[in-house]
């Protein structure tokens, strides 16, 4: 939380919003705000719990707003993004769809392993299809460095051509702990 703190002090503003982007950094999070606020600086946190979240409650930010309007915009549009990610497995475990094996393909919808399977893309696709299941209007894919470009690409032509008024947006989010995130809005 110290180091959040200092962000917040190195920014200079007197209204801030924190992003934690993870559920573990919630707390953090929390603590630090509060230090700022004994120092005067007014701060919001948004629980965000993955960065799609964040990047969902970045789009809506408007700085001419009032500070309580724009963070409850921020929130409402990060609470209606469906949060998944596509990972690795580093060892066997037992998860809600059944037993994986180190170097399997996870799919987690909202945090939990909805999907085991061996080929990213594929893995990816089903959990975007479960997401979209749901409806939505905007698909945000963000690629971690080892995620080759083709998943991506894959992933954007199945939303052109299942799902008609549905957009899709792709950043390359470097070195992150997941291949890929997906946000559904």
């Amino acid at each position: 939380s110290g180091e959040l703190v200092q962000a917040v002090r190195r920014a200079h503003a007197r209204e801030v919003v924190l992003l934690p982007n993870d559920a573990e950094l919630r707390h953090t999070a929390a603590a630090a705000a509060e230090q700022a606020r004994t120092e005067g600086i007014r701060v919001a946190l948004i629980p965000t719990r993955s960065a799609v979240q964040g990047i969902a409650a970045l789009a809506v930010h408007e700085p001419e707003r009032r500070f309580d309007e724009d963070v409850v915009a921020m929130t409402s549009a990060a609470g209606a993004t469906r949060h998944a990610e596509v990972t690795v497995a580093e060892r066997q475990s037992w998860t809600t769809a059944g037993i994986c094996q180190a170097g399997d393909v996870l799919g987690l919808i909202d945090g939990d392993v909805a999907v085991i399977g061996a080929d990213v893309s594929e893995v990816a696709a089903t959990v975007l299809d479960r997401m979209l299941s749901a409806g939505g209007e905007l698909v945000t894919l963000v690629l971690g460095d080892e995620a080759p470009q083709a998943v991506a690409d894959r992933l954007e032509a199945r939303v052109r051509d299942a799902y008609l008024a549905v957009d899709t947006v792709v950043y390359r989010g470097g070195r992150q702990g997941a291949l890929l995130l997906v946000g559904v809005e």
